[in-house]
């Protein structure tokens, strides 16, 4: 089927409105302003330009479902990465109001030079692989994984797409905080229920979930999504810890 101009033009307008929707509802959300209080420790480097930015490059993310929905999502994704960049000490009174403080993981050590870089932090290097080729970036972050460190926006950009996407058989974070997976009876079995505990053990539940008391990093983890979605004015819904969860293999 072939298309004048004529017909395109009005399409492409169409698509164009419809992604800069998609990029005001993350921006509606998660204001300049909020995004200061919320972060109010932050490395000046995780900019909230970066991150609406980042967040345009996923048409579903922040914008799924109602509105309820979308920031209790959000509120997740802002949780979960808050503790991977604390600069807090877990347990402390203001331990929740440490996030986004470290670009780089003090541990150099470990899987160099694919070690955690950005908001999720992601490590290894089929982790670093995978992301760039899903942000359109080829080999790029193989060969030079400090871009990372280096590019606000492509710091967003893996994190966002950790949070977007099912590895084997853990399903998206995202999908999980939507409501878009379901658990099988074997998730079911193993105590995987849909809620903000299972996005834990999605990232990592090897060494938090199914412990015999909650660990400390679970219990920061929690306590970031707490505040979090109490600025956003939503409940934090059901199964927000880890602890009876058997951990993915």
């Amino acid at each position: 089927m072939r298309f004048s101009m004529v017909t395109l033009l009005p399409l492409l307008l169409t698509i164009s409105c419809i992604s800069s929707v998609k990029a005001q509802g993350v921006g509606s959300i998660i204001t300049s302003s909020l995004y200061d209080q919320m972060l109010p420790h932050r490395n000046p480097f995780y900019t909230h330009e970066a991150f609406i930015k980042a967040a345009s490059s996923f048409p579903a993310f922040g914008t799924t479902g109602k509105v309820a929905t979308r920031k209790r999502d959000l509120a997740a994704f802002f949780g979960q990465t808050s503790h991977e960049t604390t600069g807090g000490t877990p347990g402390s009174s203001d331990a929740n109001t440490y996030g986004y403080y470290f670009i780089e993981e003090l541990n150099k050590n470990d899987d160099a030079p694919y070690y955690g870089r950005g908001p999720m932090q992601i490590t290894h290097k089929y982790n670093y692989e995978q992301a760039s080729k899903a942000i359109g970036l080829g080999n790029a972050l193989v060969d030079n994984p400090g871009m990372v460190s280096q590019d606000p926006v492509i710091a967003f950009k893996t994190a966002i797409w950790y949070w977007m996407t099912a590895q084997g058989a853990k399903p998206s974070c995202h999908d999980v905080m939507t409501g878009k997976w379901t658990p099988t009876n074997d998730d079911r079995a193993k105590n995987r229920l849909p809620g903000y505990g299972l996005t834990t053990n999605i990232i990592n539940g090897g060494f938090e979930c199914g412990k015999q008391v909650a660990t400390p990093q679970a219990k920061d983890r929690v306590s970031f999504y707490r505040r979090y979605s109490q600025m956003l004015g939503v409940d934090v819904g059901a199964n927000i810890g880890c602890l009876h969860q058997t951990p993915y293999g």
